[in-house]
């Protein structure tokens, strides 16, 4: 490679890194593997070497990734939270330990002692106490700052409010999800729809990361605290007393630490650590190398973004071949139906896979998956199965080439795919596979607000099969809810009461309630006051809805795939026979001093709620948005008011304060 090639080689290199670091330590969305990312900096790092006049100090290889996310404050650590250098073989750890030992000669050491330790796969964070007590936690940022998540931290069960001693001491740990924990809230997510967190590290990262510590708070986060970043009054010897203190104050401390007293140990511990890692309860993503003598570590010293004393060995991921038996479909509760790999049985990284998701239609094609294939599969981060890719050379030509179904499998409703969606959907309103979801919305407070039929209670009542579908709700009697609750008469009056009470909703509720496809409670409101009746709204063509204001075509088109579907016209049918309202109860003012207006509004009001002042300009004709942008026409300031008043100053849009608008509206 010549100077030009390589030139542009490491202009491309720097600029795919960055662009990965940042969806790894600002986003918390990777769209590479960490082997992946990995390959690329050390191609980036060797050819910095090879062609020295290249090199910069803006380079990855010279600085720790990762900024500030907007919305924390800025904590400026007092010692740097510096990154590891990466090595990926064992040869490599063999030339560590000749540069230490040459540093030790010419120091006059001569006994190196090592301590070998398990790089956690999470996201680091100091966490400051004064006088024995937590008072401050950040993460790592770039390095030399980082965000102030205190608040976040005091969510984790394991990080001690106060320790032992009263003393000042700042320490260094990982935050981290167990492989377990990771499990289920992926299951979790993966039910609901919601997209999948990568690795167990990003969701440790996008947890911890929160601007809202209630969020955190429901996520099972854990920590192993690894280093002493600073500490007054006294002074240790070794890293290894270092963590034994910690662990006597109270700190969870990294468990895996194999002291070493030579490069044999060394490297006898890392292949320890190698074969472990499949029982281990918690993510790895390689084994850290330390020189345990403090006084050592000052003498080696550390460049801008990595210590001298230290090297971190990553362990290749795990793959293995198996053959792709049989691509199935699973309905999921909003009606994304989702293709599931069955495969061979084999065991990868400790656990016997037997299938995986295949996540969407594009997903095979782009890997060009067929039934009978041969397959590479590997455990993404060490927790979720993935194909990697097909084993094209053992090919017999036997293979099947699977479609995604044109009707959902299990209720046999069209199955349609939105343009500019991967996901393929059921459009049935009462397949079975929906059904829970479907109930769940149906009777929430912006739909029918149905008050005492919570998630709980629905669950039970389809548990005894007291209701099959939506219809059944207004066939409950006294009898049936009083057998849900132990004395249960007074729950049974007011569930009663609340249920017939549904009956008389405006008509946009019950639209609102059937949760079609794009179609939110604005959308229903825009729908109600235009064709009056639900009959006329299940009889308007395609033409005539995607002309309105605020509906165009994609919400056209779901609106009369809904209406159009056997199961919605039946349902329809047995809510009139229970005497469910199906008509606009809102008189029409014929003032639309609002039309063709926007509002945002921020901060809090006096004089209405968020939901009254919104019901009023909508009412006249305006519509309200959750964000600012250049088409916004108004930005109504509460007390309080964030980012979005900041937003809207910087665009130059109106803002009017509460006065403002009471004269608009003519108060």
């Amino acid at each position: 490679m010549n100077k030009e090639q390589a030139k542009e080689r490491i202009e491309y290199l720097r600029k795919t890194v960055e662009y990965h670091a940042k969806k790894y330590y600002d986003d918390d969305k990777p769209e590479i593997s960490d082997f992946e990312y990995d390959m690329l900096m050390v191609e980036l790092r060797n050819l910095e070497k090879e062609f020295p006049e290249f090199k910069s100090k803006d380079s990855l290889t010279q600085k720790v990734g990762g900024h500030v996310k907007e919305g924390f404050e800025k904590v400026e650590h007092e010692v740097p939270l510096q990154s590891l250098q990466d090595v990926f073989s064992l040869e490599e750890v063999e030339e560590f330990d000749k540069r230490i030992q040459e540093k030790a000669k010419e120091n006059g050491i001569t006994d190196v002692k090592y301590v070998v330790e398990t790089k956690i796969d999470g996201l680091s964070a100091a966490l400051e106490y004064k006088n024995g007590e937590f008072i401050k936690g950040a993460t790592r940022g770039n390095g030399l700052i980082g965000e102030d998540v205190t608040n976040n931290l005091k969510t984790i069960k394991t990080i001690p409010k106060r320790i032992k001693e009263n003393i000042d001491i700042t320490v260094r740990g990982e935050v981290f999800i167990s492989k377990n924990d990771f499990e289920k809230m992926n299951e979790e997510r993966q039910e609901n729809e919601e997209e999948l967190f990568a690795n167990a590290r990003n969701a440790a990262a996008g947890s911890l990361r929160q601007l809202d510590s209630k969020i955190t708070e429901k996520r099972p986060l854990d920590i192993y605290i690894f280093n002493v970043q600073k500490i007054d009054g006294k002074e240790f010897n070794s890293h290894f007393e270092e963590l034994e203190f910690l662990k006597e104050q109270g700190f969870n401390v990294n468990p895996v630490r194999i002291p070493c007293n030579d490069i044999k140990e060394v490297k006898e511990a890392i292949n320890k650590i190698g074969k472990m890692r499949e029982d281990l309860t918690f993510g790895i993503d390689g084994a850290v190398v330390k020189v345990d003598n403090l006084k050592f570590r000052e003498i080696l010293g550390t460049t801008a973004k990595t210590p001298r004393w230290a090297v971190a060995y990553k362990y290749p991921p795990e793959q293995k071949e198996t053959i792709l038996k049989d691509i199935i479909c699973q309905v999921g509760r909003t009606g994304v139906i989702t293709p599931m790999a069955i495969l061979e049985p084999v065991k990868v990284a400790g656990s016997k896979i037997s299938k995986t998701t295949l996540h969407n239609e594009d997903f095979i094609k782009e890997k060009d998956l067929k039934i009978g294939d041969t397959v590479l599969i590997q455990k993404a981060g060490d927790v979720i199965p993935e194909i990697v890719k097909v084993v094209k050379e053992k090919r017999t030509g036997k293979e099947i080439n699977f479609e995604m179904p044109k009707v959902c499998p299990v209720c046999g409703s069209e199955a349609v795919r939105e343009e500019g969606e991967a996901a393929i959907r059921c459009t049935g309103i009462e397949c079975p596979a929906k059904l829970y979801r479907n109930l769940v919305h149906f009777v929430s407070r912006e739909a029918m607000n149905i008050d005492g039929l919570g998630e709980n209670i629905i669950n039970e009542l389809l548990e005894r099969e007291l209701i099959k579908n939506i219809e059944d709700i207004y066939a409950l009697t006294f009898e049936d809810i009083a057998s849900l609750k132990k004395n249960g008469t007074k729950f049974a009056q007011n569930l009663i009461d609340s249920i017939n009470k549904s009956k008389e909703n405006d008509l946009y509720r019950l639209i609102t309630a059937f949760g079609i496809r794009h179609v939110g409670s604005k959308a229903s409101k825009v729908l109600a006051k235009k064709y009056r009746t639900m009959d006329n709204l299940a009889n308007a063509t395609f033409n005539e809805l995607s002309e309105i204001n605020d509906i165009g075509e994609v919400m056209a088109n779901s609106i009369r795939e809904f209406f159009m579907q056997d199961q919605t016209k039946k349902l329809i049918k047995k809510l009139k026979a229970a005497n469910v309202n199906m008509e606009c109860l809102e008189t029409e003012s014929g003032d639309n001093r609002f039309e063709g207006k926007t509002f945002v509004l921020t901060g809090g009001l006096e004089n209405f709620t968020r939901k009254e002042a919104e019901d009023i300009i909508e009412n006249y004709g305006g519509k309200t948005s959750s964000s600012v942008s250049k088409k916004t026409d108004y930005v109504l300031a509460g007390e309080d008011a964030g980012s979005k008043l900041v937003k809207a100053q910087s665009l130059g849009i109106t803002i009017i304060n509460e006065n403002d608008f009471k004269k608009m509206i003519g108060e």
